[in-house]
């Protein structure tokens, strides 16, 4: 049996502990395990990898809008293989990167299998036996594919299985109405395929605000059908595949030649086998931890996705640092998730952070401020149309609540508050007294906070 002082599961955000460790100057022998190529979610076939093939989808969207300004442009042809290609090579190039440094690493062991547990502490890894003083669980998340009839038959793509297409379907049917859904709809839509995504729920992105949601649905809609309020209950195997949906008191019928299943994410967490060492989860399978990113183990330490609090890399990337104070600074530290910010990239893209207007209302006495894009300057250059800014503070101390933005760039005007948000007071005032650039899109947020009511 090999003897580790830590033992890391993932090679996403549970490098950062480790790399800082090391880089400390500290003599201590880590084990990494990986079952898939290292780097995390993130960089293989998460964040990165979708941004790089949403930018050149963001492009034809304004070729396609051009023409409203006086430019007479158009897409002659898409390049859809190359499109993939170039995204797969610099993504393999940081892989390549990544696994060179730690296999050359004295300090580290790499193990790219699948581990579990066998006993306190303890792991089987391919063939050996290993055991550990500390233990990160950073297993991360998978796609969750949903039981319905005929599915396994008919087959179907994750957004995990998207990333190897070379050929684009001619038409496909997304299972799934959320920002995966909604992002891999807009770059299949933009590099020309058929786009139709249905829906369980009343709208697409729940989780936002119901404004954002509908204006986003109304948006989406104009480059693919989207059917909301129908539940997927079988699926038909033929020339093309057929999905059989029922809500709204009827049944409709979707032809497709391929299906992505985009209906969420769940831990990994259940690979590991964590109950043999101790450590709970949850009625979902997300590792229980407490407000210090500990598990019900003793020094076995959780973050990411595989705890299913909030599924982004930046949030993984800080709980890393509070699990590094925690686990190895002899402090402790609370998590902090009072103000989460999360984007999604359409056209329009979609950023928010804090509470939604009826949670707040539940917790505070509130004032709401809303701004169109179109009312600014800038925003009449861009002929953006009910494109808008929702701010939500406290009454009185001007203690902000939460924002949510729809338009170009919202993922960029959303930062000034979110900074905010991150100060003593969290308070609205340097809004006012800040200059903003005039004319610049990020007056929008600005008269957002001058028109509380």
């Amino acid at each position: 049996m090999k003897h580790y002082d830590i033992i890391a599961i993932g090679t996403g955000s549970a490098m950062n502990i480790v790399s800082t460790l090391l880089e400390s100057g500290n003599d201590i022998k880590v084990a990494v395990i990986e079952k898939d190529d290292v780097g995390g979610i993130c960089l293989t076939r998460g964040c990165i990898p979708s941004k790089m093939l949403l930018y050149p989808a963001e492009l034809i969207k304004k070729i396609h809008e051009a023409k409203k300004f006086g430019i007479d442009a158009e897409v002659k042809s898409i390049n859809f293989r190359k499109i993939m290609g170039r995204m797969r090579s610099n993504i393999r190039k940081e892989i390549e990167m990544i696994e060179h440094g730690l296999k050359s690493s004295p300090n580290i062991d790499l193990y790219q299998t699948q581990g579990e547990f066998i006993d306190d502490y303890t792991m089987k890894v391919g063939d050996e036996i290993i055991k550990g003083d500390k233990i990160l669980l950073c297993s991360g998340s998978r796609p969750f594919v949903p039981k319905i009839d005929g599915l396994q038959e008919a087959g179907y793509i994750t957004s995990d299985k998207l990333l190897l297409l070379d050929e684009l379907p001619e038409s496909i049917a997304i299972i799934g109405g959320g920002y995966i859904a909604m992002e891999y709809g807009f770059f299949l839509a933009m590099m020309g395929a058929d786009v139709t995504v249905i829906e369980m729920l009343p709208r697409i992105i729940y989780g936002e605000e119901p404004e954002i949601s509908e204006l986003l649905q109304k948006e989406m809609a104009k480059i693919m059908d989207i059917k909301t309020g129908y539940k997927v209950t079988k699926v038909e195997k033929g020339a093309k595949k057929k999905i059989i949906a029922e809500g709204n008191n009827e049944k409709i019928e979707v032809e497709a030649d391929e299906i992505l299943v985009a209906t969420g994410r769940i831990s990994n967490a259940d690979l590991l086998k964590p109950e043999k060492t101790g450590v709970k989860t949850d009625a979902h399978g997300w590792i229980i931890v407490n407000e210090y990113l500990e598990t019900t183990k003793p020094n076995i330490w959780a973050c990411g996705d595989a705890i299913g609090k909030h599924m982004f890399k930046h949030v993984a990337n800080y709980e890393s640092q509070i699990v590094y104070y925690n686990a190895f600074g002899n402090r402790r530290i609370k998590v902090d998730y009072h103000a989460v910010p999360h984007a999604i990239f359409t056209y329009p893209e979609v950023a928010s952070v804090g509470m939604k207007e009826e949670e707040a209302k539940r917790e505070h006495d509130i004032l709401v401020g809303h701004y169109l894009y179109e009312n600014t300057a800038k925003g009449e250059a861009m002929e953006t149309k009910d494109y808008f800014v929702k701010v939500i503070v406290e009454k009185g101390s001007y203690k902000i609540l939460g924002t949510h933005i729809i338009g170009p760039e919202a993922s960029i005007l959303i930062q000034e508050i979110i900074n905010l948000m991150y100060t003593d007071s969290q308070s609205a005032i340097p809004i006012y007294r800040g200059m903003h650039i005039h004319p610049s899109l990020s007056e929008v947020v600005e008269r957002a906070f001058y028109n509380l009511e």
